[in-house]
């Protein structure tokens, strides 16, 4: 079997079981992923709808210019299909979308016009005003519109919403979607609510949109509306593609939660996707305790990740943002490097010169004393050397004469600060058990290797 072009492989994308970034969710929580579209994200079904719509209207005919203003990935939807059905592209976008989502439009022959962000839609110099102004200039052009263009979410009433229908057997309890353009989560969600109006639908928004307050207040707030990093989720205006009916809920999530999240999905998951999936699993964390056991939650990861990895992916970008979440060294971390190394030790009865022995062959500084497998003392070399210069007999003793109190042990999870405060002068290291539950040995050495 074959297909006879890559639009026909548009659709039917997995749905995947999310297991260790939900753990605390009690119910089963299934990601859509819409990577496996042929464009990499959701807006290839869309993209195909408006222009299959508008060459049945008789809006697009051979020959034309398709014109846009998109974050990205509509853009490189309309540009697949472009090349296929024979059109050129002219897309608009802002500054604050990914350089990699940039260079993949110009890469499918599209010209991309790059538009500032922090000017207000009706301005002249917005993506959106720019994209209507060269519709008006370009002779034998088409403007898509996605915001506005109805076939938008009926792309999502007829491909998203069945199959997802389909592939929870009917269960499905929950939608949850990052909501730009509104299509995704309308279209989806009204052909869900047709089949049992008790599915909640929930939209994710961002601050600086103007969504979530509107559909609680009927109010469309000036005030709230202020540039924001996360990309592909919120407006600064009302698409006709948004059906506020439809939507049960808005989660606003911050730029900093989505950035995080969007790395927290493929490190847990391993499923490279993009800022607005980071955005819909901020939300679904910040909903978690809305869910019951028996409930069937599915969240739409938009994108892929590849269109990031000059932002959210490159620590650098998140750091100067102050996005990047320094993990916590613990003890466990510190014992790393000799994990793999039994931890060396001695009888209270063995020799003193015995234990000089090692200690000289295995180049360390402190070894455990223990009795039946207990731990009962220590010795470091300072204080045996010193014992020894005084009296050199001493070497023919057993151990348990001149043994120092026991090193202490800490939990794994303890912080690198806490147990630095244990290691002193009277007491050089301290011991922690792994997750075997073999002991191991902390030194000032394996703290300082960790802080330099």
């Amino acid at each position: 079997m074959y297909f006879n072009n890559i639009l026909e492989t548009i659709g039917r994308t997995p749905l995947v079981k999310l297991n260790k970034i939900t753990k605390d969710i009690p119910a089963l929580c299934l990601a859509k992923v819409e990577t496996f579209n042929p464009g990499n994200s959701i807006k290839d079904r869309m993209a195909l709808k408006m222009i299959e719509d508008a060459e049945k209207q008789g809006k697009l005919k051979p020959g034309y210019t398709i014109i846009e203003g998109t974050s990205g990935n509509t853009g490189m939807g309309l540009a697949m299909c472009a090349i296929i059905k024979g059109y050129k592209c002219i897309f608009t976008t802002t500054d604050k979308q990914s350089k990699e989502k940039v260079d993949a439009l110009r890469a499918f022959g599209a010209e991309v016009i790059v538009c500032p962000t922090n000017v207000a839609p009706e301005d002249p110099r917005s993506y959106y005003s720019v994209s209507s102004r060269l519709e008006k200039e370009t002779p034998n052009s088409w403007k898509a519109n996605q915001y506005d263009n109805l076939s938008n979410s009926r792309a999502h009433y007829e491909t998203t919403g069945p199959e997802l229908w389909e592939q929870t057997e009917g269960k499905i309890t929950h939608l949850v979607v990052g909501v730009g353009t509104g299509g995704t989560i309308c279209g989806t969600g009204k052909f869900l609510k047709e089949k049992n109006p008790k599915i909640k639908i929930w939209g994710i928004d961002t601050y600086g949109s103007v969504f979530k307050k509107y559909k609680e207040t009927g109010v469309f707030d000036k005030n709230e509306i202020y540039p924001y990093i996360t990309e592909g989720i919120g407006e600064d205006f009302l698409p006709q593609n948004v059906d506020f009916s439809l939507i049960d809920h808005f989660e606003k999530v911050s730029d900093k939660d989505a950035a995080i999240y969007t790395r927290e999905i493929v490190r847990q998951e391993g499923i490279f996707v993009g800022n607005s999936a980071g955005a819909a699993i901020a939300g679904l964390l910040q909903l978690k305790n809305n869910f019951k056991k028996d409930d069937v939650v599915v969240v739409i990861f938009h994108d892929h990740g590849s269109r990031y990895m000059g932002k959210m992916f490159n620590d650098e970008w998140m750091r100067d943002r102050g996005f990047l979440v320094q993990e916590k060294i613990k003890a466990i971390n510190l014992i790393q490097k000799h994990k793999h190394q039994k931890l060396i030790s001695f009888e209270k009865d063995a020799s003193v010169k015995s234990i000089l022995e090692k200690m000289v062959h295995f180049n360390i500084s402190q070894i455990p004393i223990t009795s039946k497998g207990k731990f009962v003392g220590s010795v470091n070399d300072s204080y045996l050397f010193g014992k020894l210069l005084q009296e050199p007999e001493l070497r023919n003793q057993t151990i348990e004469s001149l043994m120092q109190p026991a090193f202490p042990f800490v939990e794994a999870s303890m912080s690198i600060e806490d147990v630095s405060k244990k290691i002193t002068l009277a007491n050089t290291a301290v011991l922690v058990r792994d997750e075997s539950g073999e002991p191991h040995i902390i030194t000032k050495h394996d703290i300082i290797e960790a802080i330099g």
